[in-house]
């Protein structure tokens, strides 16, 4: 199974604006971060903008940042929402095309991997995603502020 370029880049965004949700992101900088176009990435902001996953500011200071907590942002539902289909194979769509339809085994299996791959997807949220901070900061040359230290 491979998801879509759409859904890979909507993880790529989230991840983006997780790993710093206290600092307001612009569409270029992620593009250029993630060797993106921009104006896929404005087409997957807007939806994701229209579903309260990021909030979108416009104008001088504006950018995106989450919408909500990165720990309610459930992984399964996202791609369940972002993939046009689940059709691993066109009997999976009700094709009716296959002449072993009446006694294919495969499909019942094929049907049961899906459900198991959606089910671990089901289990992290977003916030999974962004544990290691420090080192995807890094990696995405985002400069995170300083912690403070408590006495």
């Amino acid at each position: 199974m491979r998801l879509t370029a759409y859904t890979d880049y909507t993880l790529r965004i989230l991840m983006y604006l997780a790993v710093q949700p206290e600092r307001r992101s612009t569409i270029a900088e992620i593009a250029a971060t993630y060797d993106i176009s921009e104006a896929h990435l404005t087409k997957i902001a807007h939806r994701l903008g229209a579903s309260g996953e990021i909030a979108t500011t416009r104008g001088r200071g504006g950018g995106l940042r989450l919408g909500k907590p990165a720990d309610t942002i459930a992984l399964g539902a996202l791609i369940r929402r972002t993939e046009p289909d689940m059709e691993l194979v066109a009997c999976f769509g009700g094709a009716g095309s296959c002449v072993i339809d009446e006694t294919c085994v495969l499909s019942a299996v094929l049907q049961e991997a899906l459900n198991a791959f959606l089910a671990v997807l089901d289990r992290y949220t977003l916030a999974d995603l962004v544990a290691p901070r420090q080192r995807l900061a890094a990696l995405l040359h985002i400069e995170l502020p300083a912690q403070r230290r408590t006495a």
